[in-house]
């Protein structure tokens, strides 16, 4: 890999050969982040190769710690969802403009398919074909069905709350599902044991640095498809801090080769009821556990296991953080939907919530520009949908009763 010059531990700098297996740093046991060769990359990549190049996320190959195009490994279209400008949502929220990712589109219906589709290509250049994580849903939905498209086996551990509509994806995609009779702490635990023990390719995001360098190519996309003119602020949800940390390596790749002259600060959404990234920040603390009191499964990660570079990727960026009620978030997912008709889960739906509750705040000026990204669709769990929506108005099929429930206002 010319553009990959090695994994720099994050906490004591030691830097260690990029080879596909590698997860903590040897030293300290520090989460590692990938180094590139910017002035290579440079040299072979211009915004005209990128726009001719396949419609997925490895379009941005040179900014990837990958060999090569893996043409003989089956994989899943990831990437490429779309963006859309938001004018009668912005006016809601009281901003001036406001962008919508929907990342919801991707073949699982969530961004995690960005870090699964990166361990799938990374567990092959490592000669292995059997991952396995830990996750609350959607990591664990999307490493399942891009397992399934390569032919590899998969395993996954999650919380046994974890919504019946994204277990039902795992089942369909033939993972081995182990639903752990606990939280998610508890999830990740076990899983980190059995990986160890079986010598499975590990895909938990939080300790393998190729699976950030995947979820950065939402970012490289979001730049990609406004011209490189970047936003003032990028909105996104924050559970275990992988994500976050991914879209700031994204924009920061794109700056550092000339491709953006602007870096948007940015707003990491937490729900009120599980937000320790946040406090942290807020409080300018070290992390400590919380409670998983949120329905917002995705985020609802109590003791995150990245949080030293979301930490750094909101400060350096001179970021907010911004914590959400379980009803703003469900009001934003009714914002999306009738004002985008974008479907979000809750999780995909609170950096929508956040962005609307920083201008409240008065945390970000009203003629901001805003990119929000929605993580996840709404299929992914039903039950929440529709108790944020409302139930249907029940009929008999003729018209006097009809006539009669509209007369009374009931929809």
């Amino acid at each position: 890999m010319k553009q990959v010059i090695s994994a720099v531990c994050i906490l004591c700098g030691a830097e260690h050969e990029a080879v596909p297996g590698i997860t903590t740093c040897v030293k300290c046991g520090g989460i590692l982040d990938v180094k590139y060769d910017y002035k290579y990359i440079k040299s072979v990549l211009t915004k005209e190769k990128v726009a001719s190049r396949e419609r997925t996320m490895w379009r941005y190959l040179e900014l990837l710690p990958v060999e090569g195009r893996q043409d003989g490994l089956r994989k899943l279209s990831v990437g490429c969802s779309p963006i859309y400008n938001a004018p009668a949502l912005a006016e809601v929220i009281g901003i001036r403009s406001l962008t919508i990712k929907d990342d919801g589109i991707n073949p699982t219906s969530s961004l995690k398919d960005r870090a699964s589709a990166m361990a799938v290509v990374k567990a092959a250049e490592a000669g292995l074909s059997t991952i396995a994580c830990s996750s609350t849903g959607n990591a664990a939905s999307s490493l399942a069905g891009n397992c399934a498209a390569a032919g590899f086996h998969s395993y996954i551990f999650v919380p046994e709350r974890a919504p019946k509509g994204k277990v039902a994806q795992l089942m369909m995609f033939g993972a081995k599902v182990f639903l752990v009779k606990g939280n998610y702490e508890d999830t990740f635990r076990i899983s980190a044991e059995a990986i160890d023990r079986y010598g499975w390719y590990n895909r938990n995001a939080a300790i393998n640095p190729y699976l950030v360098e995947g979820k950065k190519t939402v970012s490289l996309e979001i730049a990609e498809q406004l011209e490189y003119k970047m936003p003032d602020y990028l909105a996104i949800s924050v559970g275990d801090g992988c994500t976050i940390a991914g879209v700031w390596k994204g924009l920061k790749d794109l700056y550092e080769i000339g491709f953006i002259d602007k870096l948007p600060k940015l707003i990491s959404v937490q729900s009120e009821g599980c937000c320790p990234i946040n406090r942290a920040v807020n409080e300018k603390s070290a992390i400590r556990p919380m409670e998983e009191n949120t329905f917002a499964d995705s985020i609802a990660v109590g003791v995150p296991r990245n949080p030293d570079k979301a930490i750094l990727a909101i400060t350096e960026s001179a970021g907010i953080a911004v914590n959400v009620s379980d009803e703003e978030i469900m009001a934003a997912m009714r914002l999306l939907g009738r004002t985008c008709g974008v479907f979000a889960e809750p999780a995909g739906a609170a950096g929508t919530a956040g962005v609307k509750k920083a201008v409240e705040l008065k945390l970000i000026p009203s003629d901001a520009s805003v990119v929000s990204v929605v993580t996840g669709n709404g299929l992914k769990d039903t039950a929440n949908a529709i108790k944020a929506a409302g139930e249907p108005v029940s009929i008999t099929p003729d018209m006097e009763c009809l006539c009669k429930r509209l007369n009374e206002g009931a929809i």
